[in-house]
C-alpha cells in the first residue's frame, strides 16, 4: 500500500492560509473520486483510494511526523511508499516539483516527518507558494491567505498536482520528476 498525504493545519482559522496547500490538493484528489475523509486511529483523517491511503494529519503542521508515523506502523507502509505533498516558500507559485529524499528545507512539517522517521528517505511534492508579496516574516507569509488575484492561480495548481500524483502512481519518480519538474533561473 501507498501512503498519500498532504501537509497543513488543523481548524478553520487555517483552512485558507497558504500552509494548507497539501491539504486543499488532497481534497481535491480524493473529491474527483467521491471519497470523504474520516478520523483515522490516531491523530489523522483518511480515506482509501484503491491501494492509497490518502492522509492528512489533525496535529499541527510542526508535528506532522507523529501522525504520519502513525500511519505508517498501523498499516505496515514502507518509507520509500509514502509520497507527502506541501507548501514550499522556495518555489513560486504555480510550480510543482517531486523530489526524491534529502533535507527539510526548512519546512517544519517536513523537519518533523524526518524527526519521526528516522529517515528522510520518502518522496514529496512540493508546491511553490512563492508571489510577489512580501514574503517575510516568513512564519507570517505561509500562515495567510492568498490575496484575490491569485486565486485562479491556485486552482489551476491543485488540478495540475492531482494530475502528476496520479502520474506519479503509475510510473517511477525519475519519470514523474523529469515530466512535472520545471527548471527554476538560468542554467
Amino acid at each position: 500500500m501507498n501512503l498519500l498525504v498532504g501537509l497543513g493545519n488543523p481548524g478553520k482559522d487555517y483552512s485558507n492560509t497558504k500552509h494548507n496547500f497539501g491539504f486543499w490538493i488532497l481534497n481535491r484528489y480524493t473529491e474527483k473520486s467521491f471519497l470523504t475523509f474520516k478520523a483515522g486511529k490516531g491523530e489523522y483523517l483518511s480515506v482509501k483510494k484503491e491501494n492509497i491511503l490518502c492522509a492528512k494529519p489533525t496535529s499541527y503542521m510542526n508535528n506532522s511526523g507523529n501522525a504520519i508515523l502513525e500511519i505508517k506502523n498501523y498499516f505496515k507502509i514502507k518509507t520509500k511508499d509514502i509520497l507527502v505533498v506541501y507548501d514550499d516558500i522556495d518555489l513560486p507559485l504555480g510550480m510543482i516539483k517531486f523530489k526524491e529524499k534529502g533535507g527539510a528545507g526548512g519546512h517544519k512539517g517536513i523537519e518533523s516527518t524526518i524527526y519521526q522517521l528516522k529517515s528522510d528517505k520518502f518522496n514529496r511534492l512540493r508546491i511553490g507558494i512563492a508571489t510577489d508579496d512580501i514574503m517575510r516574516p516568513a512564519e507570517k507569509y505561509v500562515l495567510s491567505k492568498f490575496k484575490d488575484k491569485h486565486i485562479e492561480n491556485v486552482k489551476i495548481t491543485i488540478e495540475k498536482a492531482c494530475e502528476a500524483i496520479d502520474f506519479y502512481y503509475s510510473h517511477d519518480i525519475n519519470e514523474t520528476m523529469n515530466r512535472f519538474n520545471e527548471k527554476i533561473g538560468k542554467d
